[in-house]
């Protein structure tokens, strides 16, 4: 396996598809096109349907990548730049792409050789004239090439780039274009609309027009020299490729700050070396006028990629080209400071941060053609310009006249505060899976995989979505015995995970969770108990998972009481976290659930001798308790408070907490946040100061959590270290952000200034411990914290039949790690008492049935982009990836990963060798800690490309045999017999060589 790509010749191409359209209905595995109407806007002497298309990039380099652009709705196309390096003799270090937020690469210009570039692009041009009219897709003239060239004089003088120029304007005695033509005339029979007169009338003429790359550092006389050139001596209408620079280094580094993307590192050598403004307007003007004069057009593009440092080894560079989101308020800012100085008469093609959710007000302001990359390379993928289309399609065209000057200074503005735009306060979760992808059968819901339960997830968001809460209900309490406690406060990793991040916002499942329990709590009456064992638990500690493993063993037949020292069950949920959070109100119908099933409850029960419930009977006891032991925070000079402590006291009378006009909390997790926002509320507060000693981007705090106290009016103190505290006032250390630890995250250095900070109550919020007197009491083995030593399998501790689940096993964890724990000892204990574990009911087992997404359904979402309109909806949002996922083959600009349809209607993946340049797209998306194109079975196209490759994969061979390679073993198979294969994989190969024998 190589790292460059092998261009289809054009008749294998065609046949390509034309099959997989007539057999599938689908081309390069897009399902949806885009049709156009009558509507047409002129740019140059030619028209397009639509005024937006790919970028120079990616999805511009080969023919197939065109062909799905225009298929999807693109009307303009900016052809990868070629330069006189070309081929492998330009270095690109391969991953070279990273686009899971803001996009990075490390490539620029074709890894083609330039003739090569030349045919994919003509290749193209011819294709798209014969697939407009053949499927009525629109006018076989209403779409636009527009070449892209750098990045010195001499290199585009050069014979082998002039030729390209020269080729690209007329085509029509290339090599290329006689074989497109005879292919066409040869093969009208395969098209229904599209005769002998109609190939012979397609026009030669590829591109009258042609963007001038300027490489960073480029010299302003050379930009002119060059555009000069191109308008005086090619005859081109010419656009100019500015880079963000032009905004000077303060403004630009302002700009990312206010962003939030201080983090990106950038120095300004880019700056002082590139092109200034001061020199562009004089220049700018110069070039109009000479274009004027040739009865040509001229503007700018903007705006190139913008050159930043690798610091976090995100791709293998020293520096790479920052684009996508991140971008998006740069290049609005360059388009105004240019839009001022030339009144709105310079004409603008826009590419920077352009997607669905802002490309209609760009053009609004007469800022077209836009070209985009960076949406494109997520899920999605080309299927993202349909909707793109559609939405511009809707829009009045109108001629360019000028740039609405005032309209754009609105934008700019609007873009600074638009959280689509705007980095996160928090860094992104680790989206991906810890497990590596399967060969076969890879399709997974990565909520699912996320939630520490496991919790069916697509199937209750579907059966939310239809109204279907007492299904969606049986579905969730199957493995989740607490819905209305985690359908509020729940740590949702479902949704760090869920594929819809790529897109705008995850899926609401917690709330949809809680929509499903308040509107289907009859589904209680579908919980089936097992046959009564005659066995009896004892479960001390009636906070989350105390509850959970009751619910667990109730229903498989065991009689359970829960023994809770406090007034009633819930523990912190209930008593420590702020009312505001979750009401009372909510964990009691979570407990109603508990009564329903038998368990006893008693609650002001305080159990100190474990032996003494053996001798009451009780089988097995399964100690729930929490971390009780208080994590103190030492300040000198003063009398902190333990956070817990404090919210409970609110809790319990919230007037009788008098902590002073000035409250600040020491800490940056969960428990910090809510004692900041509950701290808030008290009577008599008037400000509330967070102290932390990193800044809020590292602070352990949920992102929610987070913005809810910022919201809240929480004053963060960011890099500042407690130091003492005296006369009402705590003195801190300021900090700075020095290199990063074993975690990751930059470690706090004092910097050796001090400041202070109004304090009337010191408030610690740092992490509890677990108290193991109890353990000890008992004669239960301890390791480290006092934590109970259990069999990772079973949770049973040293002693025989007692089990530790909760915070008291492994320290302070989420409601649903509770639960997680509460079924493995509860599966455990039913194994042993009762000789099986819990089995799933049958009302689960329909309700699973009908809440499963149906294929054509859950494909036709894919690509959509748009926020919830309620938690209840939400469903129409969600993407079924347990039954479509497909986002290897989505983000592929090249169409190398595929989507096999089986015989038996289920789908499976391959890698098609020959088209991948291992750019890595694919591998930031796939939901597993996998590359696709490494990890995927792979169909070959040389015996050369199988032995370069260690990849699982195949080679069909001349004689109806095939070469297969799984793990180290390599052997030649019959494709008739295919004796000696695993079912799967013989069945993938034939179904490829039957039917899919295009690729």
């Amino acid at each position: 396996m190589g790292d460059r790509m092998t261009p289809i010749p054009f008749g294998e191409l065609m046949n390509w598809v034309l099959t997989e359209k007539k057999q599938e209905g689908k081309v390069f595995g897009i399902r949806t096109p885009f049709k156009a109407g009558d509507k047409k806007l002129s740019l140059f002497t030619e028209q397009m349907e639509t005024p937006f298309g790919p970028a120079a990039g990616p999805h511009t380099q080969l023919a197939q990548n065109i062909i799905a652009s225009y298929y999807t709705g693109s009307r303009f196309f900016e052809l990868k730049t070629v330069q006189i390096l070309d081929g492998e003799d330009l270095p690109v270090n391969k991953p070279c792409i990273l686009a899971d937020d803001e996009c990075y690469n490390c490539e620029w210009s074709t890894e083609l050789y330039v003739p090569q570039a030349f045919d994919e692009y003509v290749k193209a041009w011819f294709a798209l004239k014969l697939l407009s009219k053949e499927w009525g897709l629109g006018d076989e003239n209403g779409f636009i090439f527009n070449m892209s060239v750098g990045y010195d004089l001499e290199g585009i003088k050069s014979e082998k780039v002039n030729t390209f120029i020269e080729g690209l304007k007329n085509a029509e005695n290339t090599s290329i274009w006689k074989e497109c033509k005879e292919y066409a005339l040869n093969h009208l029979d395969k098209f229904k609309n599209i005769d002998k007169a109609y190939v012979e009338s397609i026009s030669p003429v590829v591109c009258t027009s042609g963007t001038l790359s300027t490489l960073h550092g480029c010299p302003p006389q050379e930009i002119e020299r060059i555009a000069s050139y191109l308008i005086e001596e090619k005859g081109l209408n010419t656009f100019i490729k500015c880079n963000p620079t032009l905004l000077g280094f303060e403004t630009a580094r302002k700009l990312m700050d206010d962003m939030g993307y201080d983090y990106v590192a950038f120095g300004d050598f880019h700056f002082k070396d590139d092109l200034q403004f001061e020199d562009a307007v004089p220049m700018l003007q110069r070039l109009q006028k000479l274009a004027d004069e040739k009865g040509l057009k001229f503007g700018v593009k903007l705006t190139n990629t913008f050159p930043v440092d690798v610091t976090r080894n995100e791709l293998p560079s020293e520096e790479m080209y920052m684009s996508g989101k991140s971008l998006y308020a740069l290049t609005l800012a360059v388009a105004k400071k240019l839009s001022d100085a030339f009144d709105g008469k310079l004409r603008i093609s826009y590419s920077g941060g352009a997607d669905f959710f802002n490309i209609d007000k760009i053009f609004a302001l007469g800022i077209w053609p836009i070209t985009m990359a960076t949406t494109v390379l997520k899920p999605g993928g080309y299927q993202r310009f349909t909707q793109i289309a559609e939405k511009l399609y809707k829009e009045d065209y109108k001629e360019f006249t000028g740039v609405d000057v005032k309209g754009l200074d609105a934008l700019l503005k609007e873009a600074m505060e638009d959280n689509h735009h705007r980095k996160a306060v928090k860094p992104l979760p680790v989206r991906k899976l810890n497990k590596q992808v399967p060969l076969l059968d890879c399709f997974t819901a990565p909520c699912s995989e996320g939630c520490p339960i496991h919790q069916d997830i697509p199937a209750y968001m579907e059966l939310v979505e239809q109204g279907r809460y007492e299904e969606a209900l049986t579905v969730i309490l199957d493995k989740n015995p607490l819905p209305f406690i985690t359908g509020t406060i729940c740590s949702h990793r479902c949704m760090s995970k869920c594929t819809r991040n790529f897109y705008e916002e995850p899926v609401h499942i917690r709330g949809a969770k809680l929509v499903a329990a308040e509107k289907g709590i009859k589904a209680e009456e579908l919980i089936d108990c097992a046959a009564n064992t005659g066995k009896k638990a004892a479960v001390v500690g009636g906070g989350p998972a105390g509850m959970a493993v009751a619910y667990f063993l109730a229903r498989g037949g065991v009689k359970v009481t829960i023994f809770e020292k406090l007034e009633k069950l819930g523990g912190v949920v209930r008593n420590v976290i702020p009312e505001f959070r979750i009401a009372g109100s909510a964990i009691d119908k979570d407990v109603e659930l508990l009564e329903k099933l038998g368990v006893e409850i008693r609650t002001n029960t305080r159990v100190k001798d474990i032996k003494e419930l053996k001798e009451e009977g009780y089988d097995v006891v399964i100690l729930a308790i929490g971390a009780e032991k208080k994590g103190e925070v030492k300040v000198e000079g003063a009398e902190t408070v333990n956070a817990l402590t404090f919210l409970a006291d609110c809790k319990e009378n919230l007037e009788a907490v008098k902590p002073g006009k000035n409250v600040v909390i020491i800490g940056g997790g969960n428990t910090a946040m809510d004692a900041a926002r509950m701290a808030k509320r008290v009577p008599g507060v008037e400000k509330v100061s967070l102290v932390y000693r990193r800044n809020k981007r590292n602070m352990p705090a949920d992102a929610e959590e987070l913005e809810l106290a910022i919201e809240d009016g929480v004053e963060f103190l960011e890099l500042l270290a407690p130091k003492k505290a005296e006369n009402g006032v705590l003195i801190c250390d300021v900090m700075k952000l020095g290199e990063a630890d074993e975690s990751g995250r930059q470690k706090p250095v004092a910097t050796g200034e001090t400041t202070e900070v109004l304090a009337d109550t010191i408030i610690g919020a740092v992490g509890e411990q677990v108290d193991d007197k109890l353990f000890v009491a008992n004669g239960i083995k301890t390791g480290e914290k006092g934590r109970a030593v259990v069999n990772p399998l079973s949770l049973e501790s040293s002693e025989a039949g007692v089990y530790v689940v909760g915070d008291g096993l492994n320290g302070p964890a989420t409601v649903v790690e509770g639960i997680r724990d509460a079924r493995m000892a509860a599966d455990d204990i039913l194994k042993k008492l009762a000789g099986k574990e819990l089995a799933s009911t049958e009302a689960f087992a329909k309700a699973m049935e009908a809440g499963k997404a149906d294929y054509v359904k859950a494909a036709a979402k894919k690509a959509a982009l748009g926020h919830a309109a309620s938690d209840e909806k939400d469903g129409e949002r969600c993407l079924s990836c347990n039954t479509v996922c497909e986002c290897c083959v989505d983000v592929c600009p090249n169409r190398a990963n595929v989507a096999i349809v089986m015989e038996n209607g289920s789908v499976q993946i391959i890698h098609v060798d020959r088209m991948c340049n291992e750019c890595g797209n694919c591998k930031s998306f796939c939901p597993y800690a996998s590359a696709p194109y490494k990890d995927k079975f792979t169909l070959f196209h040389t015996r050369e490309d199988f032995e370069n490759s260690e990849n699982n994969g195949f080679l069909t061979l001349a004689d109806g045999r095939a070469l297969v390679r799984l793990g180290a073993t390599v052997e030649e198979h019959d494709l008739e017999s295919t004796d000696g294969l695993e079912e799967g994989i013989k069945a993938l190969i034939l179904r490829v060589w039957e039917k899919y024998s295009y690729l």
